[in-house]
């Protein structure tokens, strides 16, 4: 399946449709970083995994950077999210299919580099000169008010471990499992989701 095709998405195909991104465009190069877009991704899901997280945060941590992808998905998608940045415009194509709490992840996860440049005294030192350079470009370190507000969000704890695995996920030669492996993880939390909207509007 890729962009050419037209059959709408639904929970039946999207892992698929994830997947099939992976494998063809996996290799783009990943902003300047040592490590390209695919290699990245599977690194920050990695570390989730490693660290004993649940299903939830190892799907966030694989698909938190899936906005770079937007011009993969079909048009009725890109409605949605095509014009926004790519945190905004990730989470804007995953949420008819994944939980609050993923997409949350994905939506807030440049904010929570800004939060934790403005907030943790070590935290700058250890990004990439990559990560230093967009760190500007998104709008630098919180101000206090924008601090007070972020701290409000729903499922804060969870952003900011997304960050850190995101951050960690940049070693160049690391060796990963392939997206496949991840691939009934991610049915599992679709699959779950889907069940929790029947229930909710059934």
């Amino acid at each position: 399946m890729t962009a050419s095709n037209t059959s709408p998405l639904h929970p039946g195909n999207i892992v698929d449709f994830i997947v099939d991104i992976f494998d063809r465009r996996g290799a783009d190069s990943y902003l300047g970083e040592a490590v390209t877009m695919s290699q990245h991704m599977l690194q920050a899901a990695l570390l989730a995994e490693e660290a004993g997280a649940g299903d939830d945060m190892i799907a966030a941590a694989l698909l938190h950077d899936i906005g770079h992808y937007t011009n993969e998905f079909p048009e009725d998608a890109l409605e949605r999210g095509i014009d926004n940045r790519h945190d905004a415009a990730g989470a804007a194509i995953l949420a008819p299919f994944f939980p609050a709490r993923v997409t949350s992840c994905v939506r807030q996860h440049v904010r929570a580099k800004r939060y934790l440049c403005a907030t943790d005294p070590d935290y700058l030192g250890q990004l990439t000169d990559a990560s230093v350079h967009s760190l500007h470009l998104q709008g630098g370190s919180m101000t206090e008010t924008e601090i007070e507000e972020f701290r409000k969000i729903p499922f804060l704890d969870a952003i900011l471990q997304i960050r850190k695995w995101d951050d960690g996920a940049k070693v160049p030669g690391r060796q990963t499992p392939p997206i496949a492996h991840f691939s009934p993880l991610l049915q599992r939390v679709v699959d779950a989701h889907a069940g929790q909207r029947e229930l909710r509007h059934p």
